[in-house]
């Protein structure tokens, strides 16, 4: 696939976010976080207060990106082929045919996905590391490209199901959106009375070709060696914190890295900067890291942890990268 340039990409991805900004009022940076965890090829998990707009705004990337669209809504009697799909007896010619389910899908709203059971878990986090889906035996590829939004409401805990520390760490990232200020909170009423209904349909600004394409130019982003030892350093620096039970693996690096390419290129640059690295590196930890349970009741969480780890580690110097010189 031919990939544009990481220029032109930007200006795609500034489309895209103004696009989806019309419906969710206010929340550049948690969009900008998102969209770059679409492009960098990664599911991303939405986890606040109900009411803040995570559903639309999973709706509201669907439409503008040109992806086929499902949502599932997790429940306790979620069974896996709920959402693989599952044989169904085709009378007209008498044997069985594989009928898929939502997961058939480009973009995937996982709605509540910690009220379902561990198993109909397993079937998604599959689909999520795999890209394909195994029912009775028999195992279907999933279309290219694919992407998983999840929500989570993090104050309900009867009748929920916490994710494991395995598929949370599936996710690239985890995002909140936050209340609104006033007065963005007043733009989003004053919208709706001047809409009249409560439908909201944007005109798509790219598609699936087109989205695959934004993200095989995020692959050509420059990445400097001392940008990638910090993510590293970083990485590290959650598994010898004094507070922390469990700190980010490896991939947690790796995920830094591949976030911060893409959060460039939304920023504008075709080179990762160490404040890219710092801008994602809270939705790309956080999720990574358990702490020590016995300081519940000293306020340390997760945040506060990744918060002192980027003020404690050593931030390389920001050059960008020259072009190379021809040779004489």
């Amino acid at each position: 696939m031919n990939a544009p340039p990481p220029a032109t990409v930007s200006v795609q991805a500034a489309q895209i976010l103004d696009a989806v900004e019309r419906a969710v009022v206010g929340k550049r940076h948690p969009l900008s976080l998102v969209l770059s965890g679409i492009l960098a090829g990664g599911h991303v998990l939405l986890e606040d207060f109900p009411g803040l707009g995570k559903t639309l705004a999973a709706r509201s990337f669907a439409q503008v990106l040109g992806l086929d669209f499902k949502r599932a809504q997790f429940t306790p009697d979620l069974l896996p082929g709920d959402i693989t799909g599952s044989f169904v007896y085709d009378q007209g010619v008498r044997e069985f045919a594989f009928r898929p389910g939502p997961l058939f899908t480009g973009l995937l709203l996982a709605d509540e996905i910690n009220r379902t059971p561990p198993k109909t878990q397993a079937a998604l986090l599959e689909a999520m590391q795999e890209h394909q889906v195994t029912v009775e035996g028999c195992t279907f590829e999933l279309e290219l490209p694919f992407h998983v939004l999840a929500t989570a409401n993090p104050v309900e805990y009867e009748g929920t199901y916490p994710l494991p520390e395995a598929q949370l760490d599936r996710f690239l990232m985890r995002i909140g959106f936050g209340y609104p200020s006033p007065s963005d909170e007043w733009e989003v009423l004053r919208r709706r009375v001047e809409r009249r209904h409560e439908d909201q349909s944007l005109e798509p600004v790219t598609d699936a070709a087109g989205l695959m394409a934004m993200q095989a130019a995020v692959e050509m982003v420059t990445v400097d060696d001392s940008v990638g030892q910090y993510c590293v350093a970083l990485a590290g620096a959650t598994r010898e914190h004094r507070h922390v039970l469990l700190g980010s693996s490896p991939r947690g690096a790796l995920a830094l890295m591949l976030t911060s390419r893409a959060y460039a290129v939304v920023s504008g640059r075709d080179f990762v900067a160490p404040d890219d690295v710092k801008a994602v590196a809270p939705a790309v930890l956080t999720h990574r890291i358990t702490v020590k349970p016995e300081l519940w009741s000293s306020n340390v969480t997760a945040d506060s942890v990744v918060s002192d780890v980027l003020s404690r580690t050593p931030v390389p110097s920001a050059r960008e990268p020259q072009p190379a010189t021809p040779a004489s």
